[in-house]
């Protein structure tokens, strides 16, 4: 007061007077902030008395450096609108500092302080908590958040209501989780606090501007009034804020601004709530997993098992396993995480249906119980079979999967069942077959076949028998495997004449069950029958071109894969083949592969006919006539040197299968123990010698193998009169069946004259 003095004391009274009786706070200090006056409002919102604020700074008796701030910005801006500054003096009571005088008194100048209440209209602020607190008592979680933003828009009148929260460990973005325009809720969306008024509130400040916002922070254009109260924990940490704000000017009072900054106190209340269940709830889930996993590792013992347990996610993919199933499956500890059940199973339509089966049974929710997978080892692919237990976790997210090991099992069936299929091959084999045990011949010419039969067989050389039809190339065929190393083990023998095309390769290949239509099981191929031991290919010039590359590729390589399979498997089989076709004549005429041909003729055998030796017939007619007197019940005791003689006359383009089949009528029309061949009388018809394809040509040498064939055939036709089926017909003669010998004979262009 002491700076103006000059004024009498009349005047001093009229101007307290005056100060006093306004209903705003009034401050004058000198230029420096000291307080020179005060009236009685100002007295009360600092809650100190008038005599103890004179001559004391406005800026130190006032929290913070914002009133100094504010002062200096409104000193840049004559002639602007002022914007209200809020201060908190004390709990009870905010108010706004709204204008800074300049005045002069008797030559000093002076600074005149304006401020009131915040807040002096708008709703009552009793009606206004009854409506937020009756909406959000029974209320919790995002459902609270969302009735306290409503009822604070319906109990103000303001246009929209924000209630957000941090959005990253700078808290310089936020995300709302409520945002309202009058009743209608909008997208929640997420922004930077920079440059807006929320940037002031997020520091722990309530922030309260009556109009003309965006002209302080254009970001927000066309917002006129905002104001906003932190959210904080008990501890004092911002974690949010609510926020009202319009676009047109707004008054809110004291009360009302208490009211949402006890609502705020709330939405913290609720947010650690809420942050504390979540927590709980997961370490909830956290300890039941782990209680659930000890119980399981104390009953199953689970690293130390002998039993193979692993725990899957329903896409296969490992969760962990323990040591049993790692050494089974050959997957190294640190594999667990990347590796994938589904992908151990083979490439193969049965493997993968079981695989595709027992992973869907555990989509339905339902136990598998000794479900038998074949699968390869992870780390050198070598095939093993587990038998499978596996249900899944109650919460659906892994299955628990135990199994064990029956590879040793499944392989000894595997190989019992390959047994008792070579077994009935080989039972089917000696019934179909003639019994020719021994070898009869004292001829010189066949005992030098039999001489290149004991030098071949100590080998695994491929062996190609040639000769023409009877002529016993089968017979030599079982001689070369009887002794030699394989003669333990089976000779498996496939005519290539008598198969269908279409089935040639399922037949010495195998097929998997699914690789074609009737492929209703699982077929072993004959290669994989005679693994370790034999296979005869008897009439390999009758192969189907298309089929030769993979029989080659055996030969080569030892490998093939069966029908409807990609799995490669490895064989050990001698091959012997033989044809009565001229090969290098197909093989000039591209009906044979060349690299075959040569692949089959690494030591060829001439199997010679019944003509060129017909001193074993006397030998062969005793052989024969003792064969099939038993099995017909009569003992022939003699045999006419007539009868011999008739028989050594015959040229035999049947060979010894035309002279048994000869033998065989005899003994059926003997009435006595003398062998009686009936009206049977050797054919006129002359056929030339055949010529040994081993032996060196000559410009006139004897017709081709087909040649000779086309004349055997045709010489049988004729003597029963074209009849081709029947107990007398050319198929029996010839030993064929009906439909092979007409093959043949569309072959070989053989057609009866009219």
């Amino acid at each position: 007061m002491n700076k103006i003095v000059s004024l009498d004391q009349k005047h001093l009274d009229f101007y307290e007077t005056t100060l006093n009786s306004l209903p705003e706070g009034v401050i004058w200090t000198d230029m420096e902030g000291q307080i020179v006056y005060c009236n009685d409002i100002a007295s009360e919102l600092y809650n100190t008395p008038k005599q103890e604020l004179l001559g004391q700074s406005i800026y130190t008796i006032t929290p913070g450096a914002a009133l100094k701030n504010w002062v200096i910005e409104l000193a840049s801006k004559p002639g602007q609108p002022v914007t209200p500054l809020p201060i908190h003096l004390n709990k009870e009571q905010p108010y706004n500092f709204y204008a800074v005088i300049n005045l002069t008194v008797a030559e000093n100048k002076f600074n005149c302080f304006l401020m009131k209440k915040a807040g002096d209209g708008g709703v009552d602020p009793n009606e206004m908590l009854r409506i937020i607190s009756e909406g959000t008592s029974s209320v919790i979680g995002g459902d609270f958040f969302r009735s306290l933003a409503y009822h604070i828009i319906l109990s103000t009148g303001i246009r929209y209501a924000i209630i957000t929260e941090c959005a990253n460990v700078e808290k310089t973005r936020v995300r709302t989780m409520v945002y309202l325009e009058r009743d209608t809720f909008l997208d929640n969306f997420e922004y930077d606090l920079t440059g807006t008024p929320c940037e002031i509130v997020m520091k722990g400040e309530n922030y309260y501007c009556t109009a003309d916002l965006d002209s302080f922070f254009p970001k927000d254009a066309g917002v006129k009034s905002y104001f906003g109260v932190p959210i904080c924990l008990s501890s004092g940490e911002v974690l949010g804020h609510i926020a009202v704000f319009d676009t047109k000017p707004m008054t809110v009072s004291t009360k009302q601004l208490n009211i949402l900054k006890i609502f705020a106190s709330r939405a913290g209340a609720e947010i650690e709530r809420k942050v504390a269940e979540e927590k709980l709830r997961a370490a909830n889930a956290e300890l039941e997993i782990l209680l659930k996993e000890s119980e399981e590792r104390f009953r199953d013992l689970f690293e130390e098992a002998p039993i193979a347990y692993v725990h899957e996610g329903l896409d296969s993919k490992f969760i962990k396993a323990n040591r049993a199933a790692l050494r089974i499956l050959g997957v190294r500890p640190d594999e667990v995480p990347h590796t994938y059940g589904e992908t151990l199973a083979p490439n193969t339509p049965d493997a993968q249906r079981r695989m595709k089966e027992a992973f869907e049974s555990i989509g339905r929710g339902a136990d598998t119980s000794g479900v038998v997978l074949e699968l390869r080892r992870k780390d050198n692919g070598k095939p093993i079979w587990i038998q499978w237990w596996s249900n899944p976790d109650p919460g659906g997210q892994f299955t628990r999967t135990m199994f064990i090991d029956i590879t040793d099992k499944v392989l000894m069936e595997k190989e019992q069942s390959r047994l008792q299929a070579q077994n009935q091959y080989l039972q089917e084999e000696i019934q179909l077959t003639h019994n020719f045990n021994e070898i009869m011949s004292k001829s010189k010419q066949f005992h030098a076949v039999l001489q290149k039969v004991e030098q071949v067989a100590a080998t695994d050389a491929t062996v190609l028998i040639l000769g023409e039809s009877g002529t016993g190339k089968e017979l030599l065929c079982r001689a070369i495997h009887s002794i030699s190393k394989r003669g333990n083990r089976a000779l498996v023998k496939v005519n290539c004449a008598t198969l269908p095309a279409n089935l040639i390769e399922s037949e010495l290949f195998g097929h998997e069950k699914g690789a074609f239509t009737g492929a209703v099981s699982q077929k072993i191929g004959r290669f994989e029958l005679a693994d370790g031991g034999t296979l005869f290919l008897d009439e390999i010039g009758e192969l189907p071109l298309e089929l030769q590359p993979k029989l080659l590729r055996v030969l080569q390589e030892g490998e093939f894969e069966r029908v409807g399979s990609s799995k490669t498997m490895k064989i050990d089989v001698r091959i012997i083949a033989a044809t009565n076709r001229d090969l290098q004549n197909s093989v000039n005429q591209k009906e044979f592969r060349s690299d075959l041909y040569y692949r089959l003729n690494v030591f060829p055998i001439y199997s010679p006919p019944l003509r060129e030796r017909k001193e074993d017939i006397p030998l062969l007619v005793n052989h024969f006539c003792k064969k099939h007197g038993a099995k017909l019940g009569k003992k022939i005791t003699s045999i006419p040197q007539a009868t011999l003689n008739l028989l050594s006359s015959y040229d035999w383009p049947g060979n010894v299968r035309e002279l048994e089949n000869i033998i065989e009528r005899g003994l059926i029309i003997s009435t006595t123990s003398t062998l009686d061949l009936g009206e049977w009388r050797p054919s006129k018809l002359e056929i030339s010698a055949p010529q040994n394809p081993l032996a060196p040509s000559i410009s006139d040498g004897p017709k081709s193998m087909e040649d000779m064939e086309r004349l055997h055939i045709l010489e049988i036709l004729n003597s029963v009169n074209w009849k081709i089926r029947g107990e007398n017909g050319a198929a029996k003669i010839l030993d064929l069946n009906p439909t092979t010998l007409e093959a043949r004979m569309k072959k070989l262009g053989i057609v009866r004259k009219k």
